[in-house]
């Protein structure tokens, strides 16, 4: 691992993907993520916010008028945890319900302004990072890289991708 470059040939030998080149993918992807939490914890220390709220956030930012069952489902997590987060997201304002108009015992959520702030400012230090990431690695690269992460997905997974997607062509996004 220690002979790596970025700029080593890309996809040499990708018909015969060795050990070492799998692993230092995964050491890659877990660096990689601990260093855009590591990137955003200012805001989310200012904030007085943990990773769960941020998830939270995120979410609802992508896919707003969201289930809180549905978010549950996106999101992995037991209803008591969730249930936690979603408190203190709504006493600090952050998050917003209304009644389904098809069923009245279910609540809708969506981010309030303060809300969508925090998270416009927390997307911003990701949105830089891929930016930066993306222009270095070149579109043919960029494009193998949705094509692996979309490879990584589960079915479930996929669908969020594909629900957010739909709402986005139908003008759901974009406060």
């Amino acid at each position: 691992m220690s002979g790596y470059r970025p700029s080593d040939d890309a996809g040499a030998g990708l018909l015969f993907l060795r050990e070492e080149q799998i692993r230092l993918a995964q050491t890659m992807m877990l660096l990689a993520g601990r260093d855009m939490a590591q990137a955003m914890e200012p805001i989310l220390a200012e904030q007085s916010l943990g990773k769960a709220h941020y998830r939270v956030l995120q979410v609802l930012a992508f896919s707003p008028g969201l289930s809180v069952s549905r978010l549950q489902e996106i999101l992995g997590v037991t209803k008591q945890s969730l249930g936690r987060t979603l408190g203190e997201l709504t006493e600090r304002g952050y998050l917003e319900s209304e009644s389904c108009m098809r069923d009245r015992r279910q609540k809708l959520l969506r981010l309030s302004k303060e809300g969508q702030s925090v998270e416009a400012r927390l997307f911003a230090v990701v949105r830089h990072r891929l930016v930066a990431a993306y222009r270095e690695a070149g579109g043919a690269a960029v494009e193998g890289f949705r094509r692996v992460m979309w490879g990584m997905l589960s079915d479930s997974s996929r669908a969020v991708v594909a629900e957010d997607a739909a709402g986005r062509k139908k003008g759901r996004h974009g406060s």
